[in-house]
């Protein structure tokens, strides 16, 4: 099936409320900023979009993660530019890490604080998957926004991993060079700006969206490091996870079971292994948040499946295996539990519905 490209979007009426996730409006005011310096006119945007600007500004005001999707659609629309906010200067100048960055400026290594990053990503934003894999080469980058029921724009992936390279970048005070790039999305009519951007060559219609840095460059020391300092970030940071709920031991899971569902349905021993427990401890874990191994994992399919199904790139059957179903027919059956319609329907829903915010 052909990719198609659409208008700015919302949920159309009919379409269930997903798990609610959401990004810091501290990270969205850098976003705005960038599409300021990008020629935008960020007011008008925000009006026609339906943000209150001053909430934007209140403490802790966190951004359901389909309304900065719908903020992205609208800007890369009145922009007229695919590569919208794919220039080092403006990833370096206007993203707003806060607490996080804070944090990972005072780890020992880049590696420490990329895993601070991976750590407390929920804090910037619980939409954003943020994971590190080691490999014989070094280590990749990966990045997966999750919980929306909307297509995410390609252009926000790009710029998010772009930020993180140049937040390596300022932590190291050296210029970094990926090994790799990958993105899951087709190739553009030209990846100049592409290899510009990373300073690598990029491959498209790859597996994940994803950086490779070399083990030499995860190992350089932080001119920053600061133990104490680093503690004491840390604290607050994990006061703000409790306050998101993402330090439960639910949300652990369910972020686990998400990255292993592509191999096949997860098995709680495997589960428990990949967080460092034993099978009994996560169980009198999750007994004690009155919350089954079970029903975490269809909970977590049932999101990621809005999520794939929102994006037509990916075959019914490739949505079936991604979520570790062993056959379709196991699928059809989840969908019409989870939404009342099989997934071929549910997916037109979410394509046929209205672009209520055209430019």
């Amino acid at each position: 099936m052909p990719h198609r490209q659409r208008g700015p979007q919302r949920r159309p009426a009919g379409i269930p409320q997903p798990e609610l996730r959401t990004s810091s409006a501290a990270w969205l005011e850098g976003v705005l900023s960038m599409f300021e310096a990008e020629g935008l006119d960020v007011p008008s945007l925000l009006r026609d979009a339906g943000f209150d600007p001053d909430s934007l500004h209140r403490q802790n005001t966190r951004i359901p993660v389909d309304e900065v999707t719908v903020m992205w659609q609208l800007a890369v629309a009145r922009a007229g530019k695919p590569t919208l906010g794919l220039r080092r200067e403006l990833a370096a100048t206007h993203s707003k890490l806060g607490t996080v960055g804070h944090a990972m400026s005072c780890s020992a290594t880049l590696g420490a604080a990329l895993a601070r990053l991976a750590r407390y990503m929920a804090v910037i934003s619980d939409a954003t998957g943020f994971s590190l894999h080691p490999e014989p080469r070094g280590c990749w980058l990966s990045m997966e926004h999750t919980g929306g029921s909307l297509p995410i724009p390609r252009q926000r992936v790009e710029y998010a991993l772009l930020t993180t390279l140049m937040q390596c970048q300022w932590l190291t005070r050296r210029e970094l060079q990926p090994l790799a790039m990958e993105f899951v999305y087709p190739a553009p009519t030209s990846d100049r700006l592409h290899r510009e951007a990373f300073g690598c060559e990029v491959r498209f219609n790859a597996a994940a969206n994803r950086l490779l840095l070399s083990s030499a460059d995860m190992a350089i020391p932080l001119p920053t490091y600061h133990e104490t300092l680093g503690e004491m970030q840390e604290h607050l940071l994990d006061e703000q996870l409790d306050l998101l709920g993402q330090a439960t031991t639910s949300s652990l899971v369910c972020a686990e079971i998400a990255r292993r569902l592509q191999h096949g349905e997860p098995r709680r021993q495997d589960v428990a292994s990949g967080l460092g427990l034993a099978e009994r401890t996560l169980q009198r874990r999750l007994q004690e948040e009155s919350v089954s191994f079970q029903s975490l994992l269809d909970r977590t399919r049932r999101e990621l499946a809005q999520q794939y199904l929102a994006d037509d790139r990916h075959t019914l059957t490739e949505v079936a295996d991604r979520l570790g179903f062993v056959d379709s027919s196991n699928f059809f059956r989840a969908c019409k539990r989870w939404f009342g319609v099989p997934p071929a329907q549910y997916r037109a829903r979410i394509w046929d519905g209205p672009a209520a915010l055209a430019a």
